[in-house]
């Protein structure tokens, strides 16, 4: 079997992996019933398609309010230093800003503590509280989703 590269959207039976725009908007809707970190956390993945490890690394000296992005190290580049600027809506930023006090902090410790299993599971908990089930419920889900709706704006 040959090896494959890039984004699979679909399992091996056919079974979608990412989320419509529909599910998007009913998981943001969930997610601002979550607790406020766990809100914030959600609202990074879905505005971005960051990564989860990329989203936990997260720290204040990296939110840029004057341009409106949130910058993010690669975690899947072979080498360290390797950085995206991501736009990202005033809403997503003036909630990290409440919730974190970031204009007040601009420092390197992260804005989450969480290990990578509480934070998948924080995300898995939104999913249901939205009644998404299914493989495309997932953080990678949300990545994979992200990347949909980019291509169906005709954003690269």
């Amino acid at each position: 079997m040959a090896h494959t590269t890039g984004m699979q959207i679909y399992d091996p039976h056919g079974h979608r992996l990412y989320l419509t725009g529909s599910e998007r908007a009913a998981f943001r809707a969930a997610a601002e019933t979550a607790p406020r970190e766990v809100r914030t956390y959600c609202w990074t993945l879905l505005y971005t398609g960051c990564r989860p490890s990329e989203a936990l690394a997260l720290t204040a000296d990296r939110v840029d309010f004057r341009a409106a992005v949130l910058t993010f190290e690669s975690k899947k580049k072979r080498r360290p230093g390797i950085y995206r600027a991501v736009p990202v809506p005033a809403t997503l930023l003036d909630a990290l800003d409440l919730v974190h006090g970031l204009r007040d902090r601009k420092t390197r410790a992260r804005l989450w503590t969480w290990s990578l299993k509480t934070a998948y599971t924080r995300v898995v908990e939104v999913m249901a509280k939205a009644a998404i089930t299914g493989p495309q419920a997932t953080p990678k889900g949300l990545r994979h989703g992200f990347g949909v709706a980019c291509i169906e704006k005709g954003i690269p």
